[in-house]
């Protein structure tokens, strides 16, 4: 018996001192975790811009999942929190994240630093080239700019301008770096998207789409939007009656039989507008306004850029 109570004496020591060490590290791990910079990112796509930008400089949360539609998110409250307890917030705005903005209202009050890229791209009223469309909805500002890559590269540079003034610890030539390399591969984007679309022949470039978001595409590269299912700039919208008869006497006027819907929709739109048109409607998926997972299609921004203007090249050339 003494034996194990000498042998549990000698461990006890060993025990206190070991669970000291451990506390001792996570109390470090916590601290340095404290330490390293955080930027939160409201929207997929912005997430991955703002990743490219920032690199390994700093900690980059996205609270926009794959898939997600941005007009309709939310946060939880764990979410909520990372937004106020950041160094900066990057954010579309415009109206887009209707459900998460008030969230970056409290945290701007708060003295959180906040970004709006898509306030600062140049904004475009919606473009909704369909007769009868509500003048409300074309006076309103059109929150998605990233289809436009010009603007993108805007967005980026004026993202890389907040990492450095807001961002503690971060180290500015390696976010101007990235910066630098990120923009010349949206530069190479542009070129691209110029010669897919100049093969698409002038009679056929005309869009039309399942709510209005390619309106900065369309005014870049020389299309015409004839008009949407949905003729609003949200998906929270639904069509009415009166909006298909608008829409399908100006697909009918313009001769126009492919329809670009979000990946998400095709079925639904394929199904009402074949109701309304007959059948005779070739309907084709468009990563719109989200990023799928990686590996999926449109895993980032360029992926997805890439991705859409094949998808409408071809869609546009054949139809």
């Amino acid at each position: 018996m003494s034996v194990h109570l000498g042998a549990v004496r000698l461990r006890a020591p060993l025990v206190t001192l070991a669970g000291f060490l451990l506390l001792a590290g996570t109390a470090t791990g916590c601290a340095s975790g404290d330490d390293r910079p955080a930027v939160v990112v409201t929207t997929n796509i912005l997430g991955d811009i703002t990743r490219e930008i920032i690199g390994d400089e700093a900690d980059v949360s996205v609270l926009m999942k794959p898939n997600a539609d941005p007009h309709s998110f939310g946060l939880s409250a764990v979410q909520a929190a990372e937004l106020e307890n950041a160094d900066l917030v990057v954010y579309n705005g415009l109206g887009l994240e209707e459900n998460v903005l008030r969230h970056v209202e409290a945290a701007r009050e708060s003295g959180v630093a906040a970004f709006a890229a898509g306030e600062a791209a140049d904004p475009l009223t919606f473009h909704t080239g369909q007769e009868g469309g509500p003048e409300e909805e074309a006076r309103k500002p059109d929150p998605h700019f990233w289809t436009d890559p010009d603007r993108v590269r805007k967005a980026a540079r004026l993202i890389a301008d907040q990492v450095v003034e807001h961002v503690d610890g971060v180290d500015e030539k390696a976010v101007r770096d990235n910066a630098g390399r990120y923009d010349g591969r949206l530069a190479d984007l542009t070129a691209w998207m110029e010669k897919s679309f100049a093969a698409v022949p002038e009679d056929r470039r005309a869009l039309v789409t399942n709510h209005h978001v390619f309106g900065y595409l369309a005014d870049r590269f020389g299309l015409r939007v004839i008009g949407a299912v949905i003729p609003s700039g949200t998906t929270l919208a639904s069509p009415s009656s009166s909006d298909l008869r608008s829409l399908t006497r100006a697909i009918e006027k313009t001769q126009v039989r492919t329809v670009f819907a979000d990946s998400s929709q095709p079925t639904r739109l394929a199904e009402v507008l074949r109701q309304e048109m007959g059948g005779d409607v070739n309907v084709v998926p468009l990563h719109s306004e989200s990023l799928t997972e990686k590996g999926k299609g449109a895993g980032t921004y360029l992926e997805m850029m890439r991705a859409n203007t094949s998808a409408m090249a071809e869609g546009l050339t054949a139809g």
